[in-house]
């Protein structure tokens, strides 16, 4: 395998599957077992999920509520996403653990980075809920600060798309997708990865990340062994 231990962040809208709102239980249990498929084969695992198929921050204070209610809301959007992929994981026969920014014992242990290795280090999926604990920032830092953290090889963004275009592939029938890309190309051409501060800590940490579409079953896989599926953004 080309990784030891990788961090997958994926979308909540991701989640929805052909749905309008909430979670689709045949996208998650494909996520399952794409998942279940790279950890058998020893690699260590840990993902960190967004929350936006239930609750999105930015949007709900744009109708009004306060910013730091909101983003608290959208964390505990997380642990609900965060909760379905552990049941599918567990029903398709994975170890896992659920680890909270924010305490919930009932459902969940608090973030320890320290505990949180040795459940990867003892073959367990290891899934990083509500963000970062802290209002102002997105999943996408989330999942790079829990990357740096557990010392993970890489960053893997599970996307819609196959990688990061020239232009919005969804809305420009001519946008060219890069192979590879360099951080400051990134930030020269202005394109959309991750958030800035996201994708500013993976830079500075030199943690590469690698764009892929997880919608299609046997991507993650692809990727572990190596095979080049996305966009890589490295150096």
């Amino acid at each position: 395998m080309n990784y030891k231990r990788i961090l997958l962040k994926l979308s909540g809208e991701s989640l929805m599957g052909n749905k309008p709102f909430g979670i689709d239980p045949e996208r998650v249990n494909q996520y399952a077992k794409d998942i279940k498929e790279v950890a058998e084969k020893g690699v260590e695992v840990a993902i960190v999920i967004g929350g936006g198929n239930i609750h999105r921050g930015l949007d709900a204070e744009k109708g009004g509520m306060d910013r730091v209610q909101a983003d608290y809301m959208g964390m505990l959007a997380t642990v609900i996403n965060s909760m379905a992929l552990q049941d599918a994981l567990e029903k398709n026969g994975m170890k896992t653990r659920l680890l909270s920014a924010i305490k919930m014992e009932q459902i969940c242990e608090p973030f320890i980075r320290r505990r949180a290795v040795r459940h990867l280090e003892k073959g367990r999926v290891v899934i990083f809920g509500a963000g970062t604990g802290n209002p102002y920032f997105t999943t996408d830092t989330a999942a790079s600060l829990r990357a740096i953290e557990i010392e993970a090889d890489v960053v893997l963004k599970g996307t819609r798309v196959d990688g990061i275009y020239t232009a919005d592939p969804e809305k420009d029938p001519n946008a060219v997708r890069y192979e590879k890309i360099t951080f400051s190309e990134v930030y020269e051409k202005n394109l959309n990865v991750m958030d800035m501060t996201a994708f500013t800590l993976c830079q500075e940490n030199k943690l590469p990340i690698i764009v892929f579409d997880m919608n299609k079953p046997g991507n993650f896989m692809k990727i572990a062994l190596g095979e080049h599926i996305g966009t890589l953004v490295e150096g």
